[in-house]
């Protein structure tokens, strides 16, 4: 694949990318740095990408190795806000339509509660039911088999469901 054929196909994920990279970081300049670096090592490794195999992927695979050599290098934790979840200068999903106050209150709560989930569940949801990617390419991305995959989307839709109780309604147990 030539460079510049590789370099548009790669800028085509740069909004799914960032915000993948906003849920780690929990910070838009830091998201930012996090895309660049993604990128930078996606052309300095482009002859190891297979034309015909799907870049998006491979794309969020660098994005999530990147992401893990960059949290080891820090070795800090988040800062922690009264409500027990990180603090952050960026929303999680910044695409978001505008939303009445009844709908902000939900999307907040639903960020917090996904904020609560551990890394290795979380990741793999988000990956899944957000981006739209397949179980195979979630497991390629984290590295795991299929059936891991399965099972820590599983338990971040139970956990889910256990923070998020309160909207369940009265008919729901």
């Amino acid at each position: 694949m030539a460079d510049d054929e590789f370099r548009q196909q790669a800028l085509k994920h740069l909004d799914a990318l960032y915000n993948l990279a906003v849920y780690l970081t929990r910070n838009g300049s830091e998201a930012e740095d996090l895309v660049q670096e993604t990128y930078a090592r996606a052309l300095r490794f482009s002859h190891r990408f297979q034309p015909g195999t799907y870049m998006r992927a491979w794309m969020f695979q660098i994005l999530r190795n990147t992401s893990l050599t960059f949290f080891r290098l820090r070795e800090r934790e988040p800062a922690i806000s009264e409500a027990g979840v990180p603090d952050s200068d960026a929303p999680m999903f910044h695409h978001a339509p505008v939303e009445d106050g009844e709908s902000a209150g939900a999307h907040m709560d639903l960020e917090r509660a996904l904020a609560l989930v551990p890394e290795e569940f979380r990741t793999p949801l988000l990956l899944a039911e957000v981006e739209g990617l397949s179980l195979e390419e979630v497991a390629r991305i984290m590295d795991c088999p299929v059936g891991t995959v399965k099972s820590r989307i599983f338990r971040a839709k139970e956990r889910m469901r256990g923070l998020l109780k309160d909207y369940g309604g009265p008919d729901r147990a």
